[in-house]
């Protein structure tokens, strides 16, 4: 099952959440990367009254620090929500003390493998090949990146990884067009300004 999201003025299909969704990636045994392999952690819940389980992913980006989409805020403990950023589908929350994982600017061209999950708790994979980098200027238009392969339900707010290991964006949805499947994630640059903007904003008393 699926639903529509905006962000930054894309009108994207979100990935889906619920258990009726059918697995995309494919099978992996492991994450083959070190560093992300540490810092990777999965997301699953219950939802619909406990008849379906959701699935998605999230990763460490920074000591004690985990990002994920805010859309899968139905699977992370309120009380470690450190918060949701206002112009981005994105959310932050305490996590473990593992390094978070080296990072890099993506590269047209260049291939990468995303991460994900499936509802039954495994571990699945998708291979591809960024195909544009939107750098647009100001905080407003957000900077992000396309890449095509079979990412889909599962791999919300899984990380995006080049081919050194390095830790390069954050999924956050996705549209098929023209027989491909266009998968859409933030830069890292983007997700860690977020960070800084939401551990510096006003508390609210």
């Amino acid at each position: 099952m699926t639903r529509f999201r905006s962000s930054f003025y894309l009108v994207l299909l979100a990935f889906g959440l619920a258990g009726c969704a059918t697995p995309s990636g494919v099978a992996a045994a492991r994450i083959s990367e070190p560093g992300i392999a540490a810092a990777y952690m999965p997301l699953s819940a219950r939802i619909h009254l406990g008849l379906d389980r959701a699935a998605g992913a999230s990763v460490l980006i920074a000591p004690g620090i985990a990002v994920t989409n805010a859309h899968n805020a139905n699977l992370i403990d309120a009380k470690n929500v450190i918060g949701v950023a206002t112009q981005s589908d994105l959310m932050f929350f305490r996590a473990g003390a593992a390094t978070p994982p080296p990072t890099a600017a993506p590269v047209n061209g260049e291939a990468i493998t995303a991460y994900g999950q499936d509802v039954d708790g495994k571990l699945r994979l998708a291979h591809g090949v960024v195909s544009q980098i939107a750098m647009t200027a100001g905080y407003d238009a957000s900077p992000y990146f396309i890449f095509t392969g079979n990412a889909g339900p599962g791999f919300s707010g899984g990380p995006v990884v080049d081919g050194a290991g390095k830790l390069i964006g954050i999924v956050f949805g996705y549209k098929d067009q023209g027989g491909k499947r266009l998968i859409y994630a933030y830069d890292m640059a983007r997700v860690l300004a977020e960070l800084s903007r939401v551990e510096n904003a006003p508390q609210r008393k």
